[in-house]
């Protein structure tokens, strides 16, 4: 597997960056890649079928002009910012039995993830809901993948530094909520990680063993175009 740290500079770059990879590595144009990207300004991204006007407080992003996207894979809404830590896992799905279905991907993928942090943290990090990470009841991360016929992305944020407080301000309750959450605001149920953000990639780079970095980044100018700067794309639903 390959290495991918990369922040291109807009919203729609690094959203459509990630589609491309997974297109790449469906048309075998591309393999297997861990990608990580740290935004340099805050906005809201929408799961792929979630509603923009239940989900996000739209006067609010108005007001304080944050762009409001929609990526390619499912899971909630989220506000991204500085401070978050977002990666990007492709992986092949042919002959991969633990990658054969969405519930046995999130088992596979998930497990690793808990184990390695727990070993970087030295505390019990659990799996909570379907795709969260939580220590200590506090989510950490949340994930979401998409799967193509050959290739899946999961991929999901780290909070480690980043302004919790402000996520009420854009993002009322969320409409769907998992169970261990017990109706807690997003200041009571969210956290940062207290590690810095080059120890969370190298654990995830030794989980993968993605040692070499991808030299090749496929074009994701006609997607930025064509979908992830149009309105038609950002708020369909």
């Amino acid at each position: 597997m390959k290495c991918l740290d990369l922040n291109l500079p807009t919203p729609a770059a690094n959203l459509a960056c990630d589609e491309a990879l997974l297109d790449a590595c469906e048309e075998q144009a591309g393999g297997e890649v861990l990608r990580f990207w740290e935004p340099r300004d805050y906005f809201v991204v929408a799961g792929y079928s979630n509603h923009v006007a239940l989900e996000v407080n739209a006067a609010a992003c108005r007001r304080e002009k944050l762009g409001v996207y929609r990526r390619c894979s499912g899971g909630g809404t989220v506000l991204q910012g500085p401070g978050c830590l977002n990666y990007s896992l492709i992986l092949r799905m042919d002959g991969n039995d633990s990658l054969q279905n969405i519930t046995a991907a999130n088992g596979h993928i998930m497990g690793r993830h808990k184990d390695a942090l727990t070993a970087l943290l030295g505390r019990p990090v659990l799996v909570q809901g379907h795709t969260d990470l939580a220590l200590d009841g506090l989510k950490f991360s949340g994930n979401a993948q998409r799967r193509k016929r050959h290739a899946l992305i999961f991929h999901g944020t780290f909070l480690l530094h980043f302004d919790i407080s402000l996520i009420e301000k854009f993002l009322p309750m969320p409409s769907r909520q998992p169970e261990y959450r017990q109706g807690r605001p997003h200041g009571l149920f969210l956290m940062n990680l207290p590690v810095p953000a080059d120890a969370v990639k190298r654990a995830l780079c030794q989980v993968w063993s993605a040692e070499a970095m991808l030299e090749v980044v496929p074009d994701c100018q006609r997607l930025i175009a064509e979908k992830y700067s149009q309105d038609d794309w950002n708020l369909k639903f």
